[in-house]
């Protein structure tokens, strides 16, 4: 499950990226955040460790959207007897 700010700014790349055909630079995602550039990295790097986008910190410009919204967690639930 996605931190509040880890929702915000996938939400913010996956909306960009539909909008203007590319994906924001890290000083626009830290102008629309009020994040500062250290914090979007961190950032950046849980959303590729959690397979939401491709992307390399030595080409910190470059991402690629794989999933726009944050997926649903499945519980453990039993399913109703009938």
């Amino acid at each position: 499950m996605l931190s509040d700010i880890e929702r915000k700014v996938l939400r913010v790349i996956g909306n960009y990226s539909a909008g203007r055909r590319r994906t924001p630079t890290v000083d626009e995602l830290c102008i629309k955040t009020g994040r500062d550039r250290g914090g979007i990295m961190a950032i950046l790097h849980v959303l590729t460790k959690e397979e939401y986008i491709e992307w390399k910190r030595s080409e910190p410009d470059t991402m690629t959207v794989l999933e726009g919204w944050e997926r649903k967690e499945l519980h453990n639930r039993t399913r109703p007897k009938k």
